[in-house]
């Protein structure tokens, strides 16, 4: 009888940095990664992660006070031998919603993402960020980044992509950076389109009509006035309230943000009720399983939401990575 030999296949391993309610951890998840470590601050995304990643260990607090020593000890590995170490630095500060000033204190936490990954030394990084950092006069903070990046031992690349390419009902575009370490010789790459745009009414197509929570007293009189592509300033000639904005039935949902102030304030009016979205039909825009468990209120659970990085677009980065990079290494 030929002896018959098997090839023992291992999953690439993670650990995640700002991982939020866990968005592009179910993403790695997706392209078949391990996570090894799970790190975030916020009381509810942490709950939140918890609750659909049981196995996952999570260190619950402050970064800065987080050492690459302890992330190794808790992963259970030695330094050099992380295959991806992720993260996605808070961006308030680079967000072109937002004043985007750069001094801000926000835009400072990228330091210590690059601090871990100086001590860690995995194979690959991924770094995601609003699109804000390479405009204008943020660009100096971007080309400081990855200085930074690069001092720590790596190649560096970056691209904007946009989500609703890759199988996401969401126009979000983001900075993904993307670095190798220098000893493995190979350059950084990104994925390419994988979709044509998909629409809400295309996402929703099995919904009923959702429960929300009633808008707040300012919007009731002109939400009904808006037509799709709308905004409440539109209709009523001000500025106050100008992300609110009904979405279009046959066009991706514009991109979640935290919702600030009452219910409707920087919402999305769903197309055709005067309503705003609710979270099952948020959870479909960004690729969130049906069965995903958010916690908190409305406001809560829709900013988690909008921190997170779409679990499609990160699959899609995740199984780039895998292929065209830790495939590689060695051969």
């Amino acid at each position: 009888m030929s002896e018959v030999r098997f090839q023992m296949v291992t999953q690439p391993t993670v650990i995640s940095t700002f991982a939020g309610c866990g968005g592009s951890s179910l993403g790695y998840k997706f392209a078949g990664f391990r996570e090894l470590l799970a790190v975030e601050w916020d009381a509810n995304a942490v709950l939140t992660f918890r609750l659909n990643f049981p196995g996952v260990p999570v260190w619950h607090g402050d970064i800065a006070k987080l050492t690459g020593a302890g992330c190794l000890r808790i992963a259970g590995i030695k330094a050099g031998e992380l295959d991806v170490f992720d993260g996605s630095p808070p961006c308030q500060g680079f967000s072109t919603a937002g004043k985007r000033q750069f001094s801000d204190p926000r835009n400072s936490l990228f330091k210590e993402f690059a601090r871990l990954l100086a001590e860690i030394q995995p194979k690959v990084f991924v770094m995601e960020n609003v699109t804000g950092m390479v405009r204008g006069v943020m660009k100096q903070a971007y080309l400081q980044i990855v200085k930074t990046l690069r001092e720590a031992g790596y190649r560096v690349k970056g691209e904007v992509l946009n989500a609703m390419y890759f199988n996401v009902p969401q126009s979000r575009e983001r900075v993904i950076i993307i670095g190798v370490r220098n000893d493995l010789g190979i350059e950084p790459s990104h994925p390419k389109p994988e979709t044509e745009s998909i629409s809400v009414q295309e996402a929703w197509k099995d919904l009923l009509s959702q429960q929300v929570p009633p808008l707040s007293r300012c919007f009731l009189e002109a939400v009904p006035k808006m037509k799709q592509g709308q905004s409440v300033a539109d209709v009523t000639g001000g500025t106050k309230h100008f992300q609110t904005v009904r979405i279009h039935s046959h066009l991706p949902c514009p991109t979640l943000t935290k919702i600030k102030g009452g219910v409707g304030f920087g919402s999305h009016i769903h197309p055709t009720e005067n309503r705003v979205l609710s979270i099952l039909e948020m959870k479909r825009v960004s690729t969130f399983p049906d069965e995903f468990k958010f916690t908190g209120n409305y406001a809560e659970q829709r900013s988690r939401m909008g921190n997170s990085v779409p679990p499609n677009l990160m699959r899609a980065i995740a199984e780039h990575v895998r292929r065209q990079i830790l495939d590689r290494i060695g051969q």
